[in-house]
């Protein structure tokens, strides 16, 4: 395949609203990279409900192609890598609280988000789906006008499917529950990236159609690790680390192995 297509509490969507507006600005921090250096742990924040991308497996282990990204640059920086899942609405608001060092979780690099953290990357190209049962009423845009739309609480695309006329959105906590939701008809359609539901329905054969987004505007976005603002030494340590493993074809790899094909 070629290039296939989550601060504080509830009510701030990240990335979804203008976070300056509502006040939250982050203190002036101190460079984080000797620090680090220091302890020689590096800890990495996701939801680990967003399969391939990050996800916790038969084993209790988390696994995905973000903590692959991630364990893969802390390599190359001599540090080790902590993993931490949390949930996506307020995991913008633990980076700042200092309860992880960076976020590796396919966050959409947004200039809201700009407004209090610092982005590496981009690491991939991610894409906004629409998806709906095969077989139903609705066949395009234009029938979701009064639809209940599921989307995952704190994500771009919350936001987004918000500013749609007439739609009855809901909020979930992450990919399993929305395409739960979809099968059983209690929604009508879900918005969230395109890949995952892809690969989802090549892998478990789900009745799921995607719905024509030709010419829809805001539809493309870039992922990217997000750091506490006032770091530019960890900023430039991490983007090299990245830039090499894209040079040297373990990027290439690592996407293969989790999604199937090069996804920058």
């Amino acid at each position: 395949m070629k290039a296939l297509r989550k601060i504080f509490g509830s009510a701030i969507m990240a990335g979804s609203f203008a976070l300056v507006s509502l006040g939250l600005n982050t203190p002036a921090a101190a460079e984080e990279l000797g620090a680090l250096q220091e302890k020689g742990v590096i800890r990495i924040a996701m939801s680990g409900a967003y399969p391939p991308f990050n996800f916790v497996n038969e084993q209790n282990e988390v696994v995905g192609f973000d903590p692959a990204i991630g364990t893969e640059i802390a390599k190359r920086m001599g540090l080790e890598v902590e993993i931490i899942t949390t949930a996506w609405d307020g995991i913008l608001g633990g980076l700042l609280a200092n309860k992880y060092d960076a976020i590796v979780g396919s966050m959409s690099i947004t200039d809201e988000r700009k407004e209090v953290v610092d982005f590496v990357g981009p690491y991939y190209r991610m894409s906004r789906g629409i998806f709906v049962k095969e077989g139903g009423d609705i066949a395009s845009m234009d029938s979701l006008a009064g639809a209940k739309v599921g989307v995952t609480l704190g994500e771009t695309h919350e936001q987004w499917a918000r500013e749609q006329a007439g739609w009855n959105v809901r909020t979930y906590k992450g990919l399993p529950e929305l395409l739960l939701e979809l099968d059983s008809g209690r929604i009508d359609a879900i918005v969230t990236d395109d890949i995952p539901v892809l690969l989802a329905i090549q892998k478990n054969g789900n009745a799921i159609t995607q719905l024509d987004t030709t010419g829809l505007a805001g539809v493309a976005d870039q992922a990217g690790i997000a750091i506490r603002q006032g770091s530019p030494e960890l900023a430039a340590a991490m983007q090299a680390a990245l830039d090499a493993m894209q040079a040297d074809g373990t990027y290439v790899a690592i996407a293969e192995k989790w999604v199937g094909g090069d996804i920058r």
